[in-house]
């Protein structure tokens, strides 16, 4: 199966299957000579594993991973480093029921329709726990980004559950790590958390959207035609599982906008230029303009559910399915850790590309002096 890399110079190549043995990924293009051991990696994997709350799956991961190769001494080679998780809980069993029945909502159909076969045990490829490898190679890049770009601080959230969005005027970012959302509002998580617990014991599940803000990034990255740094942020939440929706900056509302409304006007600061607000999210012509660079994705509500729904089998035959095993009500909650990897790499690709086409040269504004 083709298509299991992205990336330019930072490339990515992840592998392996939901209830296969291991999971991982090979990072190709990390320079030479970064410190690089696996406590720098486990912590955004600790983030994102399963079990940690009643309110996602409970399948119990370790989510060990190891380093197998382009680290010496403790000191990245400019080789390929190759990335390993073992898989430690699977239950194939609960999948025996949709071995032959499609799952609505899931990848099943299409991936018979175009292969001819699928890994039915969990979704093989198109299971979510193929993003704990993302993740681990998010930790990659962002050993080098503090390397190359020092500063930069990747930050991500939940700014909505169902119909349910956060209040802005009580956003906090102190408060995402106290509770199981990740969210940026104490009052509201604590409403989520009731809502969940209902959808969770009524056998249904619920949609997200997530922000995700990288401040610090240096302007200059991305290009203006077929590099622009928001096609590639889009792309990469994109491909992530059960993602439907992704926006930069204001992203659909901009269209509510008046050209007054819209464009974030410029003054010159004792730094340099500064803008006066941030409607395009950081990018001007695909190219980062030295704001927060906001980038927000939905994530669609979990399709293995204990509902019965309607399906077809490989017979054609018509049949109801409820799809068992051990399954998050909101799969927006880990896909939080899921989206800074993602970031973080997008923004080491741009870094590396930029550097080799530029080689950090950059227009200057210098204030007229009164």
């Amino acid at each position: 199966m083709s298509h299991n890399t992205f990336g330019h110079l930072f490339r990515v190549t992840t592998w392996g299957e939901s209830h296969g043995p291991a999971i991982g990924c090979v990072v190709d293009g990390c320079p030479p000579g970064l410190q690089l051991s696996e406590a720098d990696l486990q912590p955004w994997l600790d983030r994102r594993r399963p079990g940690t709350s009643k309110f996602t799956t409970q399948r119990q991961e370790a989510d060990q991973v190891r380093i197998l190769s382009g680290v010496f001494d403790g000191v990245t080679t400019g080789t390929p480093i190759s990335l390993m998780i073992e898989n430690t809980d699977q239950r194939s069993k609960d999948y025996g029921e949709i071995a032959q029945a499609f799952r609505p909502g899931h990848a099943d159909i299409t991936y018979h329709q175009k292969y001819g076969i699928r890994d039915y045990r969990g979704g093989g490829r198109s299971s979510a726990r193929e993003t704990a490898s993302r993740v681990a190679a998010g930790g990659v890049a962002r050993v080098m980004l503090a390397a190359l770009a020092p500063g930069l601080r990747i930050t991500g959230y939940m700014v909505q559950m169902g119909s349910r969005g956060i209040d802005r005027g009580r956003f906090d970012l102190g408060v995402i790590e106290q509770n199981p959302f990740w969210c940026p509002d104490a009052v509201t998580a604590v409403e989520w958390a009731d809502y969940l617990d209902d959808l969770r014991k009524s056998g249904n599940s619920v949609g997200a959207v997530i922000e995700v803000v990288a401040e610090g990034v240096p302007a200059g990255l991305g290009a203006p035609v077929y590099g622009k740094l928001d096609s590639d942020l889009a792309a990469a939440m994109m491909s992530i599982n059960a993602v439907k929706g992704v926006e930069i900056g204001d992203g659909m509302q901009a269209a509510a906008l008046t050209g007054v409304e819209n464009a974030d006007e410029i003054r010159m600061g004792p730094q340099g230029p500064e803008f006066l607000s941030n409607h395009a999210g950081g990018i001007l012509g695909g190219i980062s303009s030295g704001q927060p660079v906001v980038c927000r994705f939905a994530v669609k509500p979990t399709s293995s559910i204990l509902t019965p729904r309607r399906t077809i089998n490989l017979t054609g035959e018509e049949v109801e399915l409820i799809t068992k095993g051990r399954h998050d009500p909101c799969v927006g909650i880990r896909a939080v850790p899921v989206g800074e990897a993602m970031m973080a790499l997008v923004l080491a690709d741009h870094v590396l590309r930029d550097r080799g086409q530029t080689g950090g040269r950059r227009g200057v504004i210098v204030a007229r002096q009164p």
